[in-house]
Order: C-alpha cells, then sequence, then structure tokens
C-alpha cells in the first residue's frame, strides 16, 4: 500500500478494510471525506483550574514545565448533556474515537472550517505517530467576547489527515497511549532532560546528548 503525498478517500478505505487503520467506534458514512476522516467530539473536557486552597493558601494557579500537580476539573458528560463554553474561555475536550494508526502511517489533526464559523479555534493539534493507540486531545477556545457556544459530544469537530511514510518505523509508546482519563501535563520522558532545562543548561544538554556519529557545528 505503497503512496505518496495525501492518502484520498480510496486509499484510506482501503487501509480501513485492511485493518491496518481502526477508529472505535468505527466511523461512519458522514465522517468519511475526500482526503481526511472527520472525528466526532466525545464526552470528556478538562476545564483549567484558576486558584486552588494549597498548604500555602489559596494559591493562583499557573502551567509551569516542571509542576505535575492536577491544574484541571474533569467534567465526564452524560448522553443528551452538552457542555457550553463561556466567552474566551479555553478547554481540552478528547475525540469520541479512538484511532489505531499502522507503522507506516502517520496523522495531523486539523479544525473543521465549520467550528471555526461558530466562533471557536480548534488548535492544530500535532502529529499523531505511527503506532499510536488511542483517543486524541482537542484544544478549543471561544473566541467571542460575549457569546456562550453550545457543542455536543457526537458532533464533527476535527478532521483527520494521513500521510504515509517511505518505509515502517519502529512504534515508541507515546505517554498518551491508551489512556482512557484525560490528564494534564505529563512530564518528559528523561528526568535529566527536565533538569537541565529547568536550571538553563541548553548547551550541556545539547552536548551530553548529541547524536552519535552526526558532525558537530
Amino acid at each position: 500500500m505503497v503512496s505518496t503525498g495525501i492518502l484520498v478517500k480510496d486509499q484510506i478505505l482501503q487501509y480501513l478494510k485492511s485493518g491496518k487503520l481502526k477508529f472505535s467506534p468505527q466511523i461512519d458514512q458522514f465522517q468519511i471525506q475526500s482526503h481526511s476522516i472527520d472525528l466526532r467530539l466525545g464526552y470528556s473536557f478538562m476545564v483549567p483550574k484558576v486558584w486552588g486552597l494549597t498548604e500555602k493558601g489559596r494559591e493562583a494557579f499557573l502551567v509551569d514545565y516542571l509542576d505535575e500537580r492536577d491544574r484541571f476539573e474533569l467534567i465526564e458528560l452524560e448522553h443528551g448533556q452538552f457542555f457550553d463554553l463561556l466567552p474566551k474561555e479555553s478547554v481540552v475536550a478528547s475525540t469520541l474515537e479512538e484511532v489505531s494508526l499502522p507503522d507506516d502511517l502517520m496523522a495531523v489533526l486539523y479544525p473543521r472550517s465549520s467550528i471555526n464559523r461558530k466562533g471557536l479555534s480548534v488548535d492544530l493539534s500535532g502529529i499523531v505517530d505511527a503506532g499510536y493507540e488511542g483517543r486524541l486531545l482537542i484544544p478549543i477556545t471561544n473566541n467571542t467576547s460575549n457569546q456562550v457556544v453550545r457543542i455536543y459530544p457526537g458532533e464533527r469537530f476535527c478532521q483527520l489527515v494521513f500521510y504515509p511514510l517511505s518505509a515502517p518505523v519502529k512504534v515508541v509508546q507515546s505517554r498518551w497511549h491508551k489512556k482512557d482519563i484525560m490528564v494534564g501535563r505529563l512530564s518528559e520522558k528523561s528526568k535529566k532532560e527536565e533538569k537541565l532545562i529547568a536550571k538553563g543548561n541548553i548547551k550541556q544538554l545539547k552536548q551530553k546528548f548529541a547524536l552519535p556519529q552526526i558532525p558537530k557545528n
């Protein structure tokens, strides 16, 4: 199933029929597009906490590179419920579908233009690595100054575009692999990297963890 560029509908269907590309629940006829698959909004939402009661008192919450404390309230909607997004509010949602990519295919999650026209922005979430299995996160912001935007689980909210790789890759499971519950920040895999960055020792990091057999500038 060798291809170049972005997969088109027939090629996507080939991957689905072969079982190499999987979705759970399975996608429906409304979701398959000419060169992408629309993903539906799930039932899980993370709402940032502004403050919390800590041992220091009423502490304003901030996002820090090394701080793994819970900074979000997890909201799980029931069937038939909706989610009101307040003006200027930003949340993180999950896709309804779990995706399972083969080792020769990567993807990128893009917003749907119909969602943008509601006054919402869906940030480009980045690359979905080959071999990834699990739900995807959707950062959502209500850009309006005074309108509440109501969204519903099951809405087609974003689209997944697929890029074939020139060769299969060794799958390295991400920290998000098969996670059922949404979480906030996860630490980097290497604590050594974190500590060097926190101390500002970027030059030392580059020297200590240089790629072998690659000429240095």
